[in-house]
């Protein structure tokens, strides 16, 4: 479970520090999700769940 608090601390730390120093970087990547479809996302959101853990597996075996 600590693991998990870290990770996440991790996540917030690094969205953070993009939208600081970024912010209209981000502001425009995000206008352009919307013309991304639904399915692309999706995929994209699966494949980088799994390469996160093969990562972790990895990592802790």
């Amino acid at each position: 479970m600590r693991e998990l608090i870290i990770a996440f601390g991790l996540f917030l730390f690094i969205e953070g520090i993009l939208y600081a120093i970024f912010p209209l970087k981000m502001k425009s990547m995000l206008k352009k999700l919307e013309l991304i479809k639904d399915n692309q996302l999706r995929s994209g959101g699966l494949i980088f769940a799994i390469i996160g853990f093969i990562i972790i597996y990895y990592v802790k075996s």
